[in-house]
């Protein structure tokens, strides 16, 4: 079974930058994986997508800013967050999805972000 396990996050100022790693704890054929983000009491936000070919998708309140990628070498997720604002401030997930069209079936335990004004 898939384990994944995020890593990067932190306290930094508006403006500044986090980069998050997830690392899986092997190499798996998936359809997609993904960044999620939650706050208490809200529900979870997709943040950005990567397919098997490399094709991105992000979420409006990222774009521009945020920068999905993946290294299948070292079977690692990152996200890499520019200009980061206090409404960035959440938990964050990376989540696999192995059949395209499946909900992502693989989760990690989430590195928090939290942005100060």
């Amino acid at each position: 079974q898939m384990q994944l396990v995020e890593s990067g996050g932190g306290s930094v100022q508006a403006g500044g930058s986090l980069r998050l790693s997830c690392v899986a704890s092997s190499r798996y054929t998936y359809s997609s994986m993904g960044w999620f983000r939650q706050v208490p009491g809200n529900a979870r936000e997709g943040v950005a997508t990567i397919e098997s070919d490399g094709s991105t998708t992000y979420a409006d309140s990222v774009k521009g800013r945020f920068t999905i990628s993946q290294d299948n070498v070292k079977n690692t997720l990152y996200l890499l967050m520019n200009s980061l604002k206090p409404e960035d401030t959440a938990m964050y997930y990376c989540a696999a999805q192995m059949v395209a069209g499946a909900e992502f079936a693989y989760w990690g335990r989430g590195t928090q972000v939290t942005v100060s004004s």
